[in-house]
């Protein structure tokens, strides 16, 4: 009979524990391959919430810097790309937040220079969808985003924004239906 260890027989034995536990000794070596891991999709994520490159690069940059200093929270009852991406989707809200914020507060002519353009990382099918998306709310962008760039299963999602499967079932459809409605609106200007 075969003998099989705790770490094997483990779920699907999960090596980004291992880089974890190595990041948690000091092993810089190892926070530098989960950022390798997961840089693209910590990007689309941000991309499509933010809509604008330079910003969801600095997101980008900020969602590690948190990972790096929390790590030691992470408590492992889920897996860690999905603790990661609620962390981006979380920090690339806030950041939407702010943005509007500062867009408000910003002279009319310093508003015309903001309006984002798709950059060729996460190129947008046609215009309509990129100014439909711009006039959503950066949480419907959010579950959006994780459904059709990122290809998350509904699962994921839940466990990325910290909703039931169901609620992010409903949420993912909510968000669906205004974006048909915005698109339509767009399309018929």
């Amino acid at each position: 009979m075969v003998s099989i260890s705790y770490e094997q027989s483990h779920s699907a034995f999960d090596d980004d524990l291992v880089l974890v536990d190595r990041v948690l000794s000091d092993d810089t070596h190892a926070f530098q391959s989960l950022y390798e891991k997961y840089h693209d999709k910590v990007f689309a994520i941000a991309r499509g919430i933010l809509l604008d490159s330079e910003e969801a690069h600095d997101a980008v940059q900020e969602i590690f810097t948190l990972v790096y200093t929390n790590l030691h929270r992470f408590d492992r009852r889920a897996k860690f790309s999905t603790w990661l991406f609620r962390i981006a989707v979380n920090r690339s809200i806030q950041q939407s937040r702010k943005l509007k914020y500062k867009k408000l507060q910003s002279p009319i002519s310093e508003q015309v220079e903001m309006v984002p353009e798709a950059p060729e990382e996460m190129e947008m099918p046609d215009p309509f969808v990129e100014r439909s998306m711009a006039r959503m709310h950066p949480n419907d962008r959010a579950i959006l985003t994780l459904f059709y760039w990122d290809e998350l299963n509904l699962q994921e999602i839940a466990e990325s924004i910290n909703c039931s499967a169901n609620a992010a079932k409903t949420r993912l459809f909510r968000a669906r239906e205004r974006f048909k409605t915005i698109y339509e609106e767009e399309v018929a200007k």
